[in-house]
């Protein structure tokens, strides 16, 4: 019976240019839009309600960015991740569709990259990941690289490849996931902030506030959520014995807890249209509080759109460290108490 269970993809099984087709496809509800809602307390009016967002030209709500990320994500776990030591960063990725409830998403990913680490008992493996919907578009397209077991210490390691991605998405490819808006029925109150592109300014330093504690049951629920089978992440039993003597929380819980909190500082960011890089500086575990602040890296006027502009943001994330001094780092180290530092584009109201 062994042999049709699924162990998982270790480091040797991975070739350079391999190209894989995930399982499941996954239709997209408003229950599970609620569910996102109630674990992570997102406040953005466009995704928030049917009315604000046909007012402005969309169709209906949108899924939350960060949503459809997850999703997708959780589509390739089992064959990139599962075996996984921890998900490093991003790159290059770019919403290329709105994306509704009732919507089905599939997920295909190609290796571009791999590296033995020197322990020879991991290696880094790199991937395009592309969500589609169901007529086959593509709505999500980024690069990740995760850290990935080896099966068998001294299996030979291959040719070392390391991808070459952008710093920054070009501001060329932002805002294909936005429909042109009427930025003049934009309700600044009903959205909960008065400030718009305008208001920003390069160098602008934003303290999100509050802070988020991480329980077990929550991050559990919200990554089952997304399908996502990462056994680092449930498996108390084994994990107890591992590395870290505890299950580590899956990178995307603090990516959407951050993303929920910029919503005070933030609050009509409400398209996120590319990350540009994203690194998952520290673990985190159950028990610890995240806060977050902002720094405006850039600003840029989209070509022929009078509606939005975009913001160049980077969020970092705290573990138990209040962002009141906005901790980052300290030479060319990190804070001890950051845990994320992700650089990516919003979209505002002009």
């Amino acid at each position: 019976m062994s042999a049709k269970t699924n162990s998982g993809n270790f480091f040797e099984d991975f070739k350079l240019g391999q190209q894989v087709r995930h399982a499941t496809p996954r239709t997209v509800t408003t229950g599970d839009v609620a569910l996102y809602n109630g674990l992570f307390g997102g406040r953005f009016a466009v995704q928030s309600a049917d009315t604000f967002a046909e007012k402005i030209g969309y169709p209906r709500a949108p899924l939350d960015d960060l949503l459809v990320f997850h999703m997708v994500f959780g589509k390739t776990v089992p064959d990139i991740s599962l075996n996984a030591v921890a998900n490093l960063g991003y790159a290059d990725c770019r919403f290329l569709k709105p994306v509704y409830p009732g919507a089905t998403l599939t997920a295909t990913s190609e290796v571009i990259g791999l590296k033995e680490n020197s322990n020879r008992k991991t290696g880094i493996v790199y991937v395009r990941s592309r969500g589609l919907d169901q007529d086959g578009t593509t709505v999500l397209e980024y690069v990740r690289w995760v850290m990935v077991k080896k099966r068998d210490e001294n299996a030979p390691a291959p040719e070392e490849v390391v991808p070459q991605t952008p710093s920054c998405v070009d501001v060329g490819a932002l805002g294909n996931g936005c429909p042109i808006i009427a930025k003049d029925l934009y309700d600044t109150e009903l959205a909960g902030s008065p400030h718009r592109y305008g208001d920003y300014a390069k160098g602008d330093r934003i303290d999100h506030v509050a802070g988020i504690t991480v329980e077990d049951a929550e991050h559990m629920m919200a990554t089952r959520l997304y399908q996502n089978t990462a056994r680092i992440h449930f498996d108390h039993y084994a994990e107890s014995k591992g590395r870290f003597g505890q299950r580590l929380i899956y990178g995307g819980h603090a990516i959407s807890l951050a993303r929920a909190l910029s919503f005070n500082g933030l609050g009509n960011a409400f398209h996120v249209t590319a990350i540009n890089g994203g690194r998952h500086v520290a673990p985190l575990f159950s028990g610890l509080t995240v806060f977050a602040w902002t720094e405006v890296l850039d600003k840029a006027e989209l070509l022929g759109r009078e509606d939005v502009g975009a913001l160049r943001l980077r969020t970092v994330a705290t573990k138990d460290k209040p962002c009141d001094d906005f901790p980052y780092k300290v030479g060319n180290e990190y804070d001890p108490a950051v845990i994320l530092d992700l650089d990516y584009w919003v979209l505002m109201p002009r």
